[in-house]
């Protein structure tokens, strides 16, 4: 389960993984982000903010995952990934070279400085 919130006045998407992500998930957040985007062009960045990452359901909730990477990243400017979680501390460094977004990893904790990273 991947709670969200679109924050429209930011143009930021705060991701809040409860338990292992699937392709619901994913759908449900493409609902909400693909008329954002229609209508103003880019998200400003994406907050993702889990103490520890709670992997995927199975292989296709994975799949889904990368094609909504692949089908959003060129409109998100920046990326910030809150988390103490050893695959989120790595994944930035992995995922800057997939996606033209910033990337950024910041401690479990250090929320206000990722809000303050994204909305520069």
């Amino acid at each position: 389960m991947l709670d969200h919130k679109l924050l429209e006045a930011e143009g930021i998407l705060v991701l809040t993984p409860q338990a292992p992500l699937t392709s619901d998930d994913f759908q449900g957040i493409a609902a909400e982000v693909d008329p954002y985007i229609e209508s103003k062009g880019n998200l400003q960045g994406i907050l993702i903010e889990a103490e520890s990452f709670p992997g995927w359901h199975d292989f296709g909730s994975f799949v889904s995952h990368v094609q909504f990477v692949r089908n959003h990243h060129r409109h998100v400017k920046k990326i910030a990934a809150v988390s103490d979680s050893e695959f989120l501390t790595i994944a930035p460094k992995i995922a800057s070279h997939f996606v033209q977004a910033e990337v950024r990893h910041f401690a479990f904790g250090d929320r206000e400085a990722a809000m303050t990273w994204l909305k520069e």
